[in-house]
């Protein structure tokens, strides 16, 4: 099984985001925060979030990146449990049950998207359509032989359409609608 962890290969999702996932936490797609929330009406770091970011569990931060990395049924059990309890504490689940069904629906996804090799960084755009959210994943992999990731190492994109919008990052981390 593979699952997703937060990684930063730099300093730019400590200010590009409302807060920034701890490297190496689980990660999912989180797409989850903005179900009561108009993509429409969010600005600056809120709207980075919603468009390009993972949610890292237990801090709850975002990530631009995740790795996907091997994991065992401990892992996953590990990751739902963070997940049901961050549920629960921060976004008002009304039982462990629920909460737990709901991270289990949401590791599982997450895991969907983990059909790549290890190590490779995945990448999520998001968009509202019409009032519902569509999420669109694209896959980053090294070229050559294998070496640790560093900023701007990556050179194959892999992508199902992918996006046809640009993001100005420095105008959001100015809080610039973008």
């Amino acid at each position: 099984m593979r699952l997703l962890r937060a990684i930063r290969l730099d300093s730019s999702d400590t200010f590009i985001f409302p807060s920034a996932a701890v490297p190496g936490e689980w990660a999912v797609s989180g797409a989850f925060v903005f179900s009561n929330v108009e993509p429409r009406m969010l600005q600056g770091k809120e709207l980075a979030a919603f468009r390009s970011g993972f949610l890292g569990v237990p801090s709850l931060g975002w990530s631009t990146l995740a790795q996907i990395v091997e994991a065992d049924g401990r892992d996953r059990l590990a990751a739902i449990d963070l997940l049901a309890r961050c549920l629960i504490d921060r976004f008002g689940a009304p039982d462990l049950t629920a909460a737990q069904a709901a991270a289990t629906e949401e590791i599982d996804f997450t895991a969907s998207l983990c059909d790549h090799p290890p190590d490779t960084l995945i990448a999520v755009h998001r968009t509202d359509e019409g009032g519902m959210v569509r999420e669109a994943f694209r896959s980053l992999r090294s070229r050559g032989r294998r070496k640790g990731w560093r900023a701007f190492s990556f050179l194959d994109a892999d992508a199902e359409g992918g996006p046809a919008e640009t993001v100005n990052l420095a105008a959001l981390a100015r809080g610039e609608r973008g």
